[in-house]
């Protein structure tokens, strides 16, 4: 059977599509370029907002319209009686808590390049009122630590060296086995491999919980300094309106944490602009955490309500207002990103290629989880020493020597 894949949605959603692929190519089956030539279109969804729904809905009817469509991700437990099509099979539930209850454990990789990291654990253990998330993943299911060790292996086995752990929450791992994120790095790293990790999303909450623990587990160079932490909102009224159950202060008492053990170091947060309740006040407040955290990487979503969860209905700002205030974030970013990038520039770095760029280029990471682009046909997964000579928007530049 030839089998073709689109991966929307988050690391996590991207990561279980690519073992559910690589699951299904041990039959024989291959994968194709193009739904044209598929006998089977494997589609994995986003529901995050109604924008991102839309669209994923649109795109499983053009997919149905040329064969067989399965359809996977958040879309399935929140939406799939949104579409009736002889051509679409949608995940059952038992199918998809069959990815954190032994199904996918040991599945060979045939096919490394759609791997987007190895889920460490199902569903969440917040209750913000926004997110639709949690709807669809359910309660905490946190996988064994030597499920996830030999996932590891497999991937080194077959030259990966960039391992990604991921989930909606990683420092929530554990929390319903005892077995926390700090126990699971170590775990990881004690496969003794030459690798990089890097650790995925982790909620304020959580990873106040295991600071200690968690920044003396990232002291290995084999951890990427990279962390990313969601903010949301630097107004305390609007988190608490969230059901965040944190505050700023919080928050930045992380990041100052994180910042003082690894001063060079990748901060990546994320914003929700127009939340019911939002005005210039919470605005500004936002800001002054923007600029107080100062992010390597800034996502900034528009509020979106969303069925199911108690915010649906609620009534949000006017666009005049949420484009101002989106338009200020990513300008103060940008800023702060230059600077940063500015300062980098003749430093020595020494990067793991992962990927090749535009013609006659290529793509590594530095020891913060940066980006940086080299001139040349380099292997992957090897190590380069270079310097950096300049920089773009989002990236480094770098020379090798």
């Amino acid at each position: 059977m030839k089998i073709y894949l689109e991966a929307y949605g988050c690391t996590l959603s991207k990561s279980e599509a690519g073992l559910y692929v690589n699951k299904l190519l041990l039959d024989g089956s291959t994968l194709v370029r193009t739904q044209d030539e598929a006998d089977l279109s494997v589609i994995n969804t986003c529901v995050v907002i109604k924008h991102t729904e839309d669209k994923m809905i649109r795109r499983i009817g053009d997919l149905s319209s040329t064969g067989k469509v399965k359809v996977i991700g958040c879309l399935p437990p929140v939406s799939a009686g949104s579409l009736s099509d002889p051509n679409v099979e949608f995940l059952s539930n038992g199918e998809f808590k069959g990815f954190y209850s032994g199904a996918l454990d040991d599945v060979e990789i045939r096919e490394p390049s759609i791997l987007d990291g190895i889920p460490i654990n199902q569903g969440c253990t917040g209750s913000c009122n926004f997110c639709i998330s949690r709807v669809a993943r359910g309660r905490l299911l946190s996988r064994p630590p030597s499920k996830i060790r030999g996932q590891v292996e497999l991937q080194l086995k077959r030259g990966i060296r960039e391992i990604r752990i991921t989930s909606l929450d990683t420092a929530a791992y554990g929390t319903d086995t005892g077995i926390r994120l700090p126990d699971l790095i170590g775990e990881i790293l004690s496969v003794g491999e030459d690798f990089r990790l890097r650790v995925g999303m982790m909620e304020p909450r959580n990873t106040r919980q295991i600071l200690g623990p968690l920044m003396h587990a990232y002291a290995d160079e084999r951890v990427f300094k990279f962390m990313h932490l969601p903010v949301q909102s630097g107004d305390d009224r609007i988190l608490q309106q969230m059901n965040r159950e944190y505050d700023s202060s919080t928050f930045l008492e992380i990041i100052r944490e994180f910042r003082r053990l690894y001063p060079d170091s990748t901060l990546s947060t994320d914003v929700i602009a127009g939340y019911h309740g939002d005005d210039e006040d919470s605005f500004e407040r936002t800001l002054k955490v923007i600029e107080s955290a100062r992010p390597e990487i800034l996502n900034v979503t528009r509020f979106s309500p969303r069925p199911y969860t108690k915010d649906f209905g609620a009534r949000t700002p006017t666009s005049n207002y949420i484009k101002r205030w989106t338009t200020a974030y990513m300008e103060l970013h940008r800023t702060l990103l230059d600077k940063r990038l500015s300062e980098l520039e003749g430093k020595l770095e020494r990067v793991l290629v992962t990927e090749k760029g535009k013609p006659g280029t290529c793509v590594g990471r530095d020891s913060a989880y940066r980006p940086v682009v080299l001139s040349g046909d380099l292997d992957l997964n090897t190590y380069v020493d270079c310097l950096i000579v300049g920089h773009g928007p989002t990236y480094l530049n770098g020379k090798a020597i």
